[in-house]
């Protein structure tokens, strides 16, 4: 278990809602080569868009859940810790939507990729005479 990972309120309780869900403790298959590949290169970018958008009062992204359909505002180390989560179980975790997010202090992953992209353009610019 690891230790950023939430308690289970209804750890014990046979009522358990999320007992027809299945055995949380089944294996699951390891992520792929291409996929794991692919969430290491997201963490990556996840510390390049935080350390150049968390000075500007950035919280966090937002993420449109294929789930349920709306949209979710994450902070950096909720982030961080999913992906991690996912890197190490091969499963992302069960999430619930921040409690009354300001939708002004996050921004899409998009967003911040362009905006990291318009900073390394910006300064290659001031590299050349």
């Amino acid at each position: 278990m690891h230790d950023d990972v939430p308690l289970d309120p209804f750890a014990g309780d046979p009522d358990d809602p999320a007992a027809a869900l299945g055995d949380p403790s089944e294996e699951t298959a390891p992520l792929s080569v291409t996929e794991r590949e692919d969430v290491l290169a997201d963490l990556a970018d996840l510390e390049v868009f935080r350390a150049l958008l968390e000075p500007l009062g950035v919280r966090g992204l937002t993420v449109d859940c294929g789930d349920c359909g709306k949209q979710h505002y994450i902070d950096w180390e909720l982030l961080h810790g999913n992906l991690r989560h996912l890197l190490d179980e091969g499963l992302p975790r069960v999430h619930e939507p921040a409690l009354s997010p300001d939708p002004v202090d996050y921004v899409s992953w998009e967003y911040a990729r362009g905006y990291v992209d318009g900073v390394i353009d910006s300064e290659e610019g001031r590299d050349t005479p």
